[in-house]
């Protein structure tokens, strides 16, 4: 019987900083003192974004330096090491946020062996599988390893699927796929007539057979997938292309490489990112795109590269390029497809009605080699949206009312997929649909999805020159089974924040009990960088430019592009005279100011941001204060230099 003794410590990630600091310089934890357990740690918070640049075991050093109590960042450079700590206990929702797998990794890098907490989101779950970091929600174990007791591994896997338990046997995804996917076949087609939603179809055309994964695989149970899509971009490519190499050696045989994107998309403004010039750790960032383009050539794959501003002076148009998962949708996805992502983003492309989800570096390597993707099969849940969206309101006023809603802070949607319905889904454009399938990362789902119709039709043969037909079996049957249904009337809706710290800490703008004075407002991201999201700067600021209306001296409004296509479009449309005559300074395709990776982070803990970008979490675009806010609220608020409404800013200006 194989069992598990920690090699070192309990470190018990507190609400409080002094608990935290108490137990770094080596005081035994006391049950009395330690406090609340921190809910919702992120991946930002694990690893920051500069810390991204590390892919081997210098990752090991910065675990938890992003960490916040009191306000403080208690846990700094070696901590971990140096403390000799085994084991993390934390609270609920424990890897929220990013894909990134450099959190994981970092943890065991520095010692970490096993992390308990009352609960995991997906992605970090699945990335801490694969590298054979030990995880679980049984908090029975803490007082049993305190007194030093040693456990079975078999407790340690207890309750997870076959798979998981599987993969964690085998010490790791990649040993898994060296002894179990070397020769797969598709799974064969259910034999019954059972009502299914359109995600549990498009997995079930794409389910491939294998020694452990089950035929028709039930809720909770893991499986694998063929990917029609796998992409990738630099913060990963470094780390993936590492880890083949040491395993397989050079060259790799890739499974379909013409299947497989690379992007560029992080780093087109990294000599401006406040972060990397303050941390020291710009010729990092270059060796790391260096290594992706290296690889990208090396197995002449399909590659994607942002342009620096002065590229985009000369570009002539026949430059594509702009953040992955938005170039997913606008180049690649379509409907009944499974697209695969390194970033917790991907969900974009479900607006198109495919399968579309994140996962981590390892998990991308395998499929790289295997054509095989790792996956859970989630629960589905419906949220059904009626009534007719009041002007002015938007999808991401959609998502941030969705967020605050206290059964989906509770956890509610973790790990669900989101199937979005109902009248005013129909009434939406793709851009708006991809809004909420986006945001489905912040929501703690699998992923979201949209059923295809006219719209998606449309969209594809008139962004793309695809003439698509829609299938008899796209979309979900009468009796499919949710989890949930969530029923909102979107004629009671008005134009939302989030206040800072979380993007579930929504609520209606008109509720605010004081003003906000803002430093920074912010346009962009994959979330609301699209077209549709610059009609909406645009009808705000073609308005406050016609009224001889300018952002204020203490303000600064950046405006960026999600892909090169939208800058065309917005150039076509005229779109450009009014954003520089209100004073916006106009940035090129890149995820930029929303992963602290360029201009619109804040440089100062007393600034304070209005952010059209997906999530505020503590130190996400800076050390400021960030309010997420829907587009037309973020170009109302950089006119007026407080958190403001387009349709109370022209009350305040009398029209």
């Amino acid at each position: 019987m194989t069992l598990f003794r920690p090699a070192g410590r309990i470190l018990f990630l507190t609400q409080s900083a002094d608990e935290l600091e108490r137990q770094l310089r080596g005081d035994s934890p006391d049950a009395d003192r330690i406090g609340p357990l921190r809910d919702d740690v992120s991946t930002d918070e694990i690893t920051p974004v500069p810390i991204l640049t590390h892919y081997d075991e210098a990752l090991g050093r910065y675990p938890y330096t992003g960490l916040k109590a009191d306000d403080r960042l208690p846990i700094g450079v070696d901590a971990i090491r140096n403390g000799g700590f085994s084991v993390t206990v934390a609270g609920n929702r424990y890897g929220k946020g990013s894909s990134r797998e450099h959190s994981p990794a970092a943890e065991k890098l520095a010692g970490i062996q096993l992390v308990i907490a009352k609960s995991f989101e997906r992605i970090y779950r699945q990335n801490a599988d694969n590298i054979g970091l030990l995880t679980s929600t049984d908090f029975g174990l803490v007082p049993r390893l305190l007194a030093g007791e040693a456990i079975p591994m078999e407790e340690l896997v207890a309750g997870r699927d076959a798979l998981a338990a599987a993969i964690l046997r085998q010490g790791g995804l990649l040993r898994f796929g060296q002894a179990c996917l070397r020769n797969v076949s598709p799974s064969p087609a259910p034999a019954d007539d059972v009502p299914r939603t359109l995600f549990e179809k498009i997995v079930l055309r794409h389910a491939l057979a294998t020694p452990v994964t089950p035929t028709t695989p039930q809720v909770g149970e893991g499986l694998f997938v063929r990917a029609d899509w796998r992409f990738i971009h630099e913060y990963y490519t470094g780390m993936c292309a590492h880890m083949l190499h040491a395993t397989f050696g050079r060259p790799l045989s890739l499974r379909e490489p013409e299947r497989i994107v690379v992007f560029e998309d992080h780093t087109s403004y990294v000599s401006e990112s406040p972060a990397h010039l303050r941390g020291g750790i710009v010729d990092n960032v270059v060796q790391m795109y260096m290594a992706q383009r290296r690889f990208a050539r090396d197995y002449g794959l399909r590659f994607h590269r942002t342009l620096t501003e002065q590229e985009a002076r000369t570009d002539d148009g026949s430059h594509v390029a702009g953040i992955s998962h938005a170039m997913m949708a606008e180049h690649y996805a379509l409907p009944g497809q499974v697209v695969v992502g390194t970033d917790s983003h991907t969900p974009h492309s479900g607006a198109l009605g495919c399968v579309a989800f994140g996962v981590g570096t390892t998990d991308m390597a395998n499929a790289f080699v295997t054509g095989a993707v790792r996956m859970t099969m989630p629960a589905s849940l419906r949220v059904n949206l009626h009534g007719v969206l009041p002007a002015g309101v938007t999808a991401k006023d959609v998502v941030l009312h969705l967020l605050s809603d206290d059964t989906i802070r509770g956890g509610a949607g973790v790990g669900k997929v989101f199937e979005f319905t109902g009248p005013v889904v129909a009434a939406m454009s793709i851009d708006e649909r991809a809004t909420m399938t986006n945001m489905c990362a912040e929501l703690g789902g699998f992923t979201g999805i949209v059923a295809p119709d006219a719209e998606t039709v449309r969209f594809l043969r008139e962004r793309r020159g695809v003439d698509f037909t829609i299938e008899p079996w796209m979309r979900s049957d009468d009796g499919a089974r949710y989890s949930a249904t969530i029923d909102i009337d979107c004629g009671q809706l008005a134009p939302m924040v989030a206040r800072p710290g979380d993007p579930g800490n929504g609520l209606p703008l008109d509720q605010l009990t004081e003003p906000v004075a803002i430093d920074i407002a912010y346009g962009g991201s994959c979330t609301a960088g699209k077209r549709e999201d610059f009609d909406q700067y645009h009808a705000v600021l073609r308005w406050a430019a016609d009224r001889g209306l300018k952002v204020p001296p203490n303000v600064t409004l950046y405006l960026q592009f999600g892909t090169t296509a939208v800058r065309d479009y917005c150039i076509e449309q005229g779109y450009l005279d009014a954003f520089e005559a209100v004073g916006a300074r106009i940035l090129q395709p890149s995820c930029g100011a929303c992963a602290n990776c360029g201009p619109g982070s804040s440089t100062d803990a007393a600034q304070v941001t209005v952010s059209s970008i997906n999530r505020n979490f503590p130190g996400r675009s800076g050390p400021g204060k960030v309010w997420l806010a829907s587009p037309p609220t973020v170009a109302a608020s950089a006119i007026a230099g407080r958190l403001v409404s387009f349709d109370a800013l022209r009350r305040d200006c009398g029209n």
